[in-house]
């Protein structure tokens, strides 16, 4: 939960509403509820954001607030292909020594999505809780592999499902090929491995099944800061909603995020996934399946 600064080719925002739990939260709330969100944010992070999410069904008891300290902040600008970006500024703030603690009201928790975060936050949220959830899903990113790798292998150990980036995929595996890269990174841990390639779309590994997603073809791409958390919602939304963990669900879910994300790159920060209803996310969502729907007759 944080505050961004965002400039693309197609404009350029102030100080916005950002952070990976932030877009997990609106994206998955369409789906499931209650959320329980563990996250940490300076007295600058406004209540009405609070208050925003708290009528969506989050539950903000593990969201510490430090009066007296900064919310996380980050700036970046995109390049014209809006899948690079350069970063002009990171202030930690409260990220520097946030110490997650999982309240006792959320205990029950059957899902557990793990946001990109050091992994040693992301070990800690796991080790807390006393029953293991049905599924846990991981996110992660290179930063974290050049600079806590034991770390994010010991965490590795203990999720079901890994997302990275194609680029990640490759650093964590050392394999060029993505089929290779995935069978690598499945004997580090995880059972599902999930490589999203941005507009190309994203690939789901679980042993010798492979599926691919397309990405919808958009005409306005505004800010891609925030579509691979709201991916990540859709994704454990979904299969909260369904309770069912499936490689055959996880195709539905890995739609369906992808779905999310088509909307969330349509404005600034939050600002489309505050307004979309579930009449416009089940159109997107058949807007996904006529994209890759035909039928063949072999002769």
């Amino acid at each position: 939960m944080a505050f961004d600064a965002i400039e693309t080719p197609f404009g350029k925002s102030d100080r916005i509403i950002g952070g990976a739990a932030t877009y997990i939260a609106w994206s998955a709330s369409n789906f499931t509820k209650p959320i329980y969100q563990i996250s940490v944010v300076g007295g600058d992070f406004p209540q009405s954001e609070l208050d925003a999410l708290t009528a969506r069904g989050v539950r903000l008891e593990g969201v510490q607030i430090k009066k007296d300290e900064k919310s996380f902040f980050w700036s970046g600008k995109y390049h014209l292909d809006m899948n690079s970006r350069d970063t002009l500024d990171t202030q930690l703030n409260v990220l520097a020594d946030f110490t997650p603690v999982v309240p006792d009201s959320y205990q029950d928790a059957e899902f557990l999505m793990l946001g990109n975060l050091l992994p040693s936050v992301q070990l800690s949220v796991i080790e807390q809780i006393k029953r293991r959830p049905k599924l846990v899903v991981m996110d992660t990113m290179n930063f974290w592999m050049d600079t806590a790798m034991d770390d994010l292998k010991k965490v590795l150990q203990k999720v079901d499902v890994l997302l990275v980036n194609d680029s990640e995929a490759r650093q964590l595996s050392g394999q060029h090929s993505l089929v290779k890269a995935a069978k690598e990174i499945i004997k580090m841990g995880p059972k599902f491995l999930i490589i999203k390639k941005g507009e190309h779309g994203a690939l789901l590994f679980n042993g010798n099944e492979v599926f691919f997603a397309p990405a919808l073809p958009l005409e306005d791409v505004f800010d891609p800061t925030g579509a691979g958390d709201t991916f990540a919602g859709g994704f454990i939304g979904h299969i909260a909603k369904t309770r069912d963990i499936s490689f055959q669900n996880m195709k539905t879910a890995i739609i369906v995020g992808s779905a999310m994300a088509s909307y969330c790159v349509e404005k600034f920060g939050t600002g489309r996934l505050v307004e979309i209803t579930k009449q416009d996310i089940d159109e997107r969502i058949r807007q996904f399946v006529e994209l890759v729907n035909f039928d063949i007759t072999l002769t």
